[in-house]
């Protein structure tokens, strides 16, 4: 099973250059299994075998199915839909002495820098389009190697893997080409869109790598290509939530956030109102009274999914001393003292035992105590929706470079693991028991 989800992951990931692009592909797939889209402008009738999602931004996604009226709570996935990138900025060509057009790009998020140099990129994203008195999106992605960032040759800098702090302003500029391609970018950008340049009134671009993705290693054990951290998540999240049994108690809520990467306070991050205000208008949509949506929000579970740090081969003392997952090992649980990840007592021990059902392997993440690591979506969307989450990821290296490596054999046990979880029902006892049923 996993070979083939490995596959399906790898056409993901190409197809989903961007974030608007992931969120395209997912309405496409949702569409096509009987869903039906609300609008956050409408108002919203939900009906017992409901199946529904909402989009927000182009950029954002909540999908939901509803078993009964009378359910006891929710079952949520979280992950996120961008990755680190270099953002197209306004006005972006530059002429370099009439030799070279580069664009003016900036970071977006905290990527490695290194390993976007000296490879075939392009150019993705979002166009807002003038047609007559409308504004309407539109997706492109330009399907050629347009730029490259070049490294400098190590004559002109003899100190050069001595290590590097890059500039982004002076050094990560990607060259589009001689002085013929002057004046050309939106021409390029407005072809490949099939409309006219004249027409885009607004835009959000981001490069893209263009090296294709890849299952490698001795024994075919390992799958590297560009946004692994979080699209491996997103994709073993999906698939669990389309593959999940019937659930007669429980609501299934396959969540996607954007803007993670550069700490989710926008309004289609996870420190916005997106969920809060889906989970509130399921319950108005079902008729259920405040209090009922109050007490079912306490009798949910939320699983926040997002990429986790495997043992480096080269760097073994960056790892904790004792929690060291590795990829192909499992399902990674990942704890912080200081709440960067939400896990807990009660969280961990329910979501391990939904892997034992779904017999999953799983294992654990710490940072070392002397490193301080990142954060995730858990402990911000727990701000706005507070309920028991665990946070887990998938064990990967080179977390933030354009091309990834991860387990060929993880995504597929978390996709066994999210069918699980979206198949069962949480039940709060209260004075802290649990059930799942």
């Amino acid at each position: 099973m996993y070979e083939q989800i490995s596959t399906e992951l790898l056409d993901f990931l190409k197809k989903s250059p961007t974030c608007y692009h992931v969120i395209a592909n997912l309405r496409a797939a949702l569409v096509r299994a009987g869903y039906t889209e609300l609008s956050e402008g409408s108002g919203w009738n939900c009906t017992a075998g409901g199946k529904y999602f909402v989009v927000r931004n182009e950029s954002s996604l909540i999908a939901f199915r509803i078993p009964a009226k009378d359910f006891t709570g929710y079952q949520i996935a979280a992950s996120h839909s961008d990755s680190p990138s270099f953002k197209v900025k306004e006005n972006p060509e530059m002429d370099m002495e009439n030799l070279y057009v580069k664009l003016n790009v900036e970071k977006y998020g905290g990527m490695l820098c290194a390993p976007w140099l000296d490879r075939p990129l392009s150019v993705a994203g979002k166009l807002i389009v003038r047609e007559g008195s409308r504004f309407v999106s539109k997706l492109v992605s330009i399907d050629r190697d347009l730029l490259m960032i070049p490294s400098l040759a190590i004559h002109m800098d003899r100190k050069a893997n001595d290590g590097h702090a890059y500039n982004p302003q002076k050094d990560m500029l990607p060259v589009l080409g001689d002085s013929r391609a002057k004046g050309r970018f939106m021409d390029i950008v407005a072809e490949s869109a099939g409309i006219k340049k004249e027409d885009i009134a607004g835009s959000d671009l981001f490069l893209y790598s263009r090296t294709p993705g890849t299952v490698w290693g001795a024994e075919k054990e390992y799958i590297s290509a560009g946004r692994l951290d979080d699209l491996e998540c997103t994709y073993g999240d999906f698939r669990g939530f389309l593959d999940a049994r019937e659930n007669p108690n429980s609501v299934p809520v396959f969540t996607v956030f954007d803007n993670e990467e550069v700490g989710s306070g926008t309004k289609q991050g996870a420190d916005s109102t997106f969920l809060a205000d889906t989970l509130e208008r399921i319950g108005i949509a079902c008729g259920r009274t405040p209090e009922q949506h109050r007490t079912a929000i306490a009798s949910s579970f939320m699983v926040s999914a997002d990429n986790a740090h495997a043992v480096h081969p080269n760097s073994p003392d960056k790892a904790d001393p004792v929690n060291r997952p590795h990829m192909n090992g499992g399902i990674v649980i990942k704890y912080n003292a200081n709440q960067k990840y939400t896990t807990d007592s009660v969280s961990a021990a329910i979501f391990k035992e939904v892997c034992g059902r779904a017999k999953v392997p799983w294992q654990e993440f710490t940072n070392r105590s002397d490193m301080p690591g990142g954060s995730t979506l858990g402990n911000i969307s727990n701000a706005h929706i507070s309920l028991n989450t665990v946070d887990i990821g998938l064990a990967q290296l080179a977390m933030h470079s354009p091309y990834e490596t991860a387990g060929s054999e993880d995504t597929a046990y978390l996709a066994r693991a999210m069918r699980e979880f979206f198949s069962l029902s949480l039940m709060d006892e209260g004075q802290g028991n649990y059930s799942l049923h």
